[in-house]
């Protein structure tokens, strides 16, 4: 059977970043190549038959990034990113979140199920310098590439854009049992795209790079290489891609136009492959493809792109024929029930640069702004109120939760949108609807992501509850404590502190 192949990037051209008025293009760094870094695997603290512990710790570091003087980065685990965690379906996980840095933060697992707003971690659950909190859950959903980063609104996007950042690697009998490349570092490759712009003596500037509408830098940074490549020593390799940047869509291309296999989206593998040679993230998006170099021979280079700027350099070396096909069915995907009788939620995302909104409203950190009951499965209809002439793909994401794309204005999602998903691209003047449940009782935020957009007030909380309950309390973060923490932490006075997402609410004349 031969396979339909995409060859379009599927996204309204008219809406991509490139034609921003503050685009700053990618240009190839003046700079060697390098291996591309592998972030090595995460040690348990102690792992059982039943349970599994880590330790997981927010650190400052210095990291070789160009030629001359190392660059003051943060990471997890190391000295920028962070090593990568795996956590298995079904295990009793506990986590010791440890703080080494010298201001308050948050640990958010990004695309795990779990419960909020504590172990969720978003801006209700700050660890402050010194401190150490504790952890737990059980996952029960299905396996995916999911990632952890900072999230202390409003200084997400300048602690994202410092390194706080790693893969979480979701694991299930299932996706073990499929004939996919398993040999991480070797055949299963984790690709965090991101963007850096470097000041004098290579240092990181956020203030000065700032720009309401996401911050960009010239530099592409993969796994926190500039410049990579690759030695590949399989014929199949399969590369877990996160769209890791501030602000920056990624396009992505080989060489040759080399075809390759989309397995997996965002909180799922896909139920079939899906066969392109472009392949577009938006912010937070991560997608799993499958490459098959066995068009080349030793000696050759295969480069991956974004839009036409070379970002990794594959290497073929000689490998072994590998003569394993991709099923054609990955994974059953089961879709919710829902009442007929249930409202749509509608939501809208607006503005743009300080104007930002989510239904017309900035984020205020002590208010609820829905309610669902777990277990009910909705509809909600997500607009992107920017005008399709000079409005921006905003990436909506949802805390705590996966849903299913049903339709984008009223017409199928994209090929590859059919799997579970946590972050959806919305194009300008579009209506994306998803089917959404929550099966935890908890505070969930969800966003655009587009950092500076969610830290400038496109945020908004959603309240989950068992109808068979009394809705508990929770204690939420308030804007005034938070304030006065990171000016304590940086000894200044708090009408002196600047955060990023704060210019968005001060030109608007409103309080977070």
């Amino acid at each position: 059977m031969s396979e339909e192949i995409y060859h379009n990037y599927f996204f309204d051209e008219p809406a991509f970043n490139t034609h921003d008025g503050g685009y700053v293009p990618l240009e190839v760094a003046d700079a060697p190549e390098k291996p591309l870094a592998i972030p090595a695997l995460l040690k348990p603290d102690k792992e059982t038959d039943t349970d599994i512990w880590y330790t997981v710790t927010a650190q400052t570091g210095e990291t070789p990034i160009l030629p001359g003087k190392k660059t003051k980065t943060w990471g997890y685990n190391a000295s920028i990113l962070g090593q990568t965690i795996v956590y298995p379906v079904g295990k009793h996980i506990h986590v010791a979140l440890e703080n080494h840095l010298s201001e308050l933060t948050t640990f958010h697992w990004h695309g795990l199920i779990v419960s909020g707003p504590y172990v969720d971690g978003g801006c209700h659950a700050p660890v402050y310098p010194g401190e150490t909190k504790h952890i737990d859950f059980t996952l029960n959903q299905p396996a995916a590439t999911t990632w952890l980063h900072a999230h202390p609104c409003p200084s997400t996007a300048e602690q994202v854009w410092h390194g706080l950042a790693t893969m979480v690697l979701v694991t299930d009998d299932h996706i073990n049992s499929l004939p996919l490349p398993h040999h991480y570092g070797v055949d299963d490759i984790p690709l965090v795209l991101q963007d850096r712009r470097f000041h004098e003596d290579n240092q990181l500037d956020y203030h000065a790079d700032y720009d309401p509408d996401g911050v960009q830098g010239p530099t592409a940074l993969i796994n926190g290489t500039v410049n990579p490549f690759f030695d590949v020593t399989t014929q199949k390799v399969r590369f877990r891609i996160l769209d890791g940047a501030n602000r920056r869509e990624w396009r992505l291309h080989f060489s040759d136009n080399l075809k390759f296999a989309q397995v997996a989206g965002d909180s799922s593998l896909l139920p079939e492959p899906v066969y392109m040679d472009h392949l577009m993230l938006t912010c937070a998006e991560r997608a799993e493809i499958v490459v098959d170099f066995s068009g080349y021979h030793e000696g050759q280079i295969v480069t991956l792109f974004s839009d036409d700027v070379p970002i990794v350099e594959f290497r073929i070396h000689q490998f072994a024929p590998d003569k394993t096909t991709l099923p054609e069915h990955l994974l059953a995907i089961k879709k919710p029930e829902v009442d007929p009788k249930t409202p749509i939620r509608k939501i809208v995302m607006s503005g743009m640069d300080e104007s930002v909104m989510m239904d017309n409203k900035k984020f205020s950190m002590q208010r609820i702004d829905a309610t669902q009951p777990i277990g009910e499965s909705q509809y909600w209809d997500i607009t992107n109120a920017n005008s399709k002439e000079s409005g921006m793909v905003h990436p909506f994401h949802v805390h705590g939760t996966e849903f299913l794309v049903i339709s984008r204005n009223g017409h199928e999602p994209y090929p590859n949108e059919h799997g579970f998903k946590d972050t959806v691209g919305v194009n300008p003047g579009e209506t994306v609807r998803v089917l959404v449940r929550f099966d935890l009782p908890g505070v969930y935020m969800y966003h655009c992501h587009i950092i500076e957009h969610e830290d400038g007030g496109m945020m908004a909380q959603i309240q989950t509850y068992d109808p068979n309950k009394p809705k508990p309390t929770y204690k939420l973060m308030d804007m005034d404590t938070l304030m006065n923490a990171f000016a304590k932490e940086r000894g200044i006075d708090p009408k002196d502190l600047w955060m990023a997402g704060m210019d968005s609410y001060r030109k608007m004349g409103m309080k977070m």
